[in-house]
């Protein structure tokens, strides 16, 4: 059968192909309560197209997510965000947003499978929906650092302040962020990896 040049599937873009010089590629996952930012984290620094799975959100979610300060939020993750950023010429992150909603957590121990390390985006609004992230994390074994992302109307609190809160120990990072900002979310991915290697150096990383 011949097939005319519409039929065929189309390759990669060219800014879409990994680089020739990558020699190593990392699985991370960001992860967070519903409206967190995680969707927003992955197109702001991913290298690629994000691929992404959002849905328009309806009335059967009413009553089971909880969206305080997302009121204006018209669709949700329910499945995974996808990118890809080149930290190096020679490492590159493969990034998995998960969906933020708890009737969809039961997608999480598939993403976490073969992840290296994992960011929290916390929203200060909400706390409390973080320690439910960090546990299933913690279960899992897989490091995280911590990223508070900075909504305008969210309060602000000192990083230490935070970190009690949040009962984090010491060595684990917590830093602030705009997730709307490139240059913000790679600062962000840069103390993840940095956070990685201490532990290899240390033997803590399996």
């Amino acid at each position: 059968m011949d097939f005319k040049d519409s039929d065929r599937i189309p390759g990669p873009r060219t800014e879409d192909r990994l680089p020739d010089t990558a020699e190593a590629a990392v699985k991370i996952v960001i992860v967070g309560g519903f409206g967190v930012g995680k969707t927003t984290m992955v197109g702001s620094v991913s290298e690629i197209r994000p691929l992404t799975t959002e849905e328009t959100m309806t009335q059967a979610g009413i009553g089971v997510d909880d969206n305080f300060g997302s009121a204006s939020k018209t669709a949700t993750t329910v499945a995974m965000d996808f990118g890809r950023i080149s930290i190096t010429d020679e490492l590159v992150l493969y990034l998995f947003g998960t969906p933020g909603q708890e009737r969809f957590w039961f997608l999480w121990n598939g993403l976490f499978e073969g992840a290296l390390g994992a960011v929290v985006l916390v929203d200060t609004r909400r706390l409390e929906v973080s320690f439910d992230v960090m546990g299933r994390l913690e279960e899992r074994g897989v490091p995280f650092v911590v990223a508070v992302n900075s909504f305008p109307d969210a309060p602000r609190y000192p990083l230490p302040e935070l970190r009690t809160a949040l009962d984090l120990p010491e060595e684990i990072p917590i830093v602030e962020c705009d997730v709307r900002r490139r240059a913000s979310s790679r600062d962000v991915l840069m103390t993840l990896m940095r956070f990685l290697h201490s532990l290899a150096l240390t033997g803590a990383l399996t």
